[in-house]
């Protein structure tokens, strides 16, 4: 006869740990998602005001150019109203924004996993006139 006390302990122990680390999975994973829909979200929104900032000299001369400075504080401003941080980069009419953050775990902290990064970036062009024809 072998002795099998307590195997059924060390298998329910295991199937535990595994449940639970799957259940870290899908909590932190939802607030993971969640952070990244509002980072792409940020990052687009920003992107547009920073493209709707053009320079008031080049509308007097009858172009539409963005105004590097006033884009970059515009979109600056914006990130911070959204409490996120990311950067910008401007070239002729595109507004190019990179937002970056950070998502404390909830559960999976507990298997060595406190925080994971989440970035987005997201692109606007400053668009005048008529594009293209109605359909």
């Amino acid at each position: 006869m072998t002795d099998e006390g307590g195997s059924l302990s060390a298998f329910l122990a295991v199937l535990a740990v595994a449940l639970f680390v799957l259940v870290g999975l899908v909590l932190d994973g939802g607030r993971i998602l969640s952070a990244k829909r509002t980072a792409m979200d940020v990052a687009e929104q920003a992107a547009r005001t920073g493209a709707d900032q053009l320079s008031l000299d080049a509308l007097r001369a009858g172009q539409f150019v963005v105004d590097p400075s006033a884009a970059s504080t515009a979109v600056a401003r914006y990130l911070a109203a959204a409490g996120q941080s990311g950067t910008v980069e401007i070239s002729g009419s595109t507004v190019v924004v990179h937002v970056e953050t950070t998502v404390h775990t909830v559960v999976l902290g507990i298997v060595g996993i406190n925080k994971i990064s989440v970035a987005s970036s997201a692109t606007a062009t400053n668009v005048h006139g008529v594009t293209q024809e109605d359909q």
